[in-house]
């Protein structure tokens, strides 16, 4: 029987190379406990504790009892694994304010280009976060989340599920640092006012299917918010451990 320390990757690489070469496909049902202990030579807690790493990753549906429903059942749902384990590094080990930053530069540009390219993009929940965005009576910790949900609409918009999972995960570290970040602003007024059109400019860029405008208004709301919160820029960005973390750098005001 396989180390008990290792038994349990057995049991997913087994997964993997049949999601590989097809021959588990969503929908399937893997086969029971006992069925897969037997087959891999390794004890039924090692394949609990396998399945149970699966449904974290998104990977299986598990349902206790008997019938079609029950049993572990392959699903095509990446995405709350994905986006549960960039949230656990970033509370865990710390991503410098400046990653994070590029990161969003990279994947919001391209996002805002491909979108624009499309013939007609679904913009319905980024419209909406638009109007919601609208209210005056918005407190600042209201107004940056629904802003990270406009940011997170436009990716889920463009259709590719990978950079929608990451963009998800990341939406706990965004929220942080424009959260933190307003504390800072002496004119929050003029800021939201100025937010707001940029927001509607990268649409109506988009809408205009404007691929070259809505990437560069996407990169200037980004890089202009964490200018503005970041000060004195000759001084290094601050880290952030978390949705509660404080910024620990000098670099910000």
């Amino acid at each position: 029987m396989a180390d008990d320390q290792r038994a349990w990757q057995t049991v997913l690489a087994h997964v993997e190379s049949a999601l590989l070469d097809g021959s588990l496909v969503p929908g399937d049902r893997l086969p029971g406990e006992r069925a897969l202990a037997a087959e891999l030579g390794v004890g039924r807690s090692s394949v609990r504790e396998a399945l149970r790493v699966l449904e974290v990753l998104g990977l299986i549906r598990t349902a206790t009892g008997s019938g079609p429903t029950a049993g572990a059942i392959i699903v095509a749902t990446p995405r709350g694994g994905m986006s549960a384990l960039l949230r656990l590094q970033v509370a865990a080990k710390g991503f410098a304010l400046a990653d994070i930053v590029s990161t969003r530069l990279v994947l919001e540009s391209s996002v805002a280009e491909d979108l624009a390219r499309q013939q007609h993009p679904d913009l319905a929940d980024a419209h909406a976060m638009l109007a919601a965005m609208n209210a005056d009576d918005l407190a600042p910790a209201e107004f940056l989340a629904l802003d990270a949900r406009f940011h997170l609409a436009l990716a889920e918009a463009s259709g590719n599920a990978v950079v929608a999972a990451t963009m998800a995960g990341l939406r706990d570290a965004i929220e942080a640092y424009v959260r933190e970040g307003s504390e800072h602003i002496a004119d929050w007024p003029a800021t939201v006012d100025r937010l707001r059109s940029e927001h509607g400019g990268v649409v109506a860029a988009i809408t205009a299917h404007d691929p070259d405008a809505a990437r560069t208004r996407i990169r200037d709301h980004i890089t202009g918010y964490y200018a503005q919160i970041s000060g004195d820029a000759a001084h290094g960005p601050p880290r952030i451990t978390g949705a509660s973390a404080r910024p620990t750098d000098a670099g910000e005001p």
